[in-house]
């Protein structure tokens, strides 16, 4: 299965969901961030997702695995 480059194509499967929502939750569980309010003079930072298939020596699927990633221009 090829990894997804857009947001669309990870929402029509399961899989790569499954993978971001565990990612999600971990960042929640870990304190990574904290909701706060933006200040009017500031741009919000803007994100995106990557993905990646990680095989077992045999080349049989480990798992997926998706990162949030925050662009730095």
């Amino acid at each position: 299965m090829p990894e997804p480059h857009t947001s669309s194509q990870d929402k029509n499967n399961p899989k790569w969901v499954a993978a971001m929502d565990k990612e999600l939750e971990a960042l929640e569980a870990n304190g990574t961030w904290s909701l706060t309010t933006l200040p009017s003079n500031k741009k919000a930072l803007t994100f995106t997702s990557v993905y990646k298939v990680k095989f077992r020596l045999d080349g049989s699927i480990e798992r997926y695995k998706a990162r949030l990633v925050i662009r730095g221009f």
